[in-house]
């Protein structure tokens, strides 16, 4: 077994939190009412909580798998081009629980309105869609993975990397 040094995770810890905001989208992976995985992408913003918001629209599959079956798993993974081997690629996998954010909660517009200043005006009109739905996907654990026997458990709370 190889001893991390602190300084390592700090960087690996950074490293992670870099391929994150690298990203204005992740992949979903959920599961239908049948037991029938399922894998999608969606764009996404972060809030103050670390839960990943989408706002995506009932006409995917993966809306109404979320609705039937709260809890997902999402990918974020470094492009093809900027990687050494396609087999080591960096990546991170988070299990997240699901909560659907209503139209009324006092956070729905909040939400809205950042993913707005992110994607622009496209939200303002896949708003007045009443088939799209708000969700918040909260992370509840994760692995990080940079290559070739070299996976870390996520730390959820702090966004830190730790030794598995």
């Amino acid at each position: 077994m190889t001893i991390i040094s602190t300084t390592e995770l700090n960087a690996l810890s950074k490293h992670y939190q870099e391929l994150l905001q690298s990203q204005q989208t992740l992949l979903l992976s959920t599961v239908s009412e049948q037991g029938i995985p399922d894998i999608s992408y969606a764009p996404f913003i972060r809030d103050q909580a670390g839960c990943f918001n989408i706002y995506v629209s009932e006409l995917a599959s993966h809306t109404r798998n979320l609705l039937n079956n709260p809890q997902t798993s999402v990918l974020f993974i470094r492009p093809e081009a900027e990687s050494k081997n396609l087999f080591a690629r960096e990546r991170a996998v988070i299990s997240c629980s699901v909560k659907e954010i209503a139209r009324g909660d006092v956070s729905y517009p909040v939400r809205l309105h950042a993913l707005q200043e992110r994607f622009g005006e496209v939200i303002a009109l896949l708003s007045t869609l009443n088939d799209f739905h708000l969700f918040a996907l909260c992370p509840q654990s994760g692995r990080y993975v940079v290559g070739f026997g070299r996976a870390f458990t996520i730390n959820v709370a702090d966004d830190t990397v730790l030794p598995l």
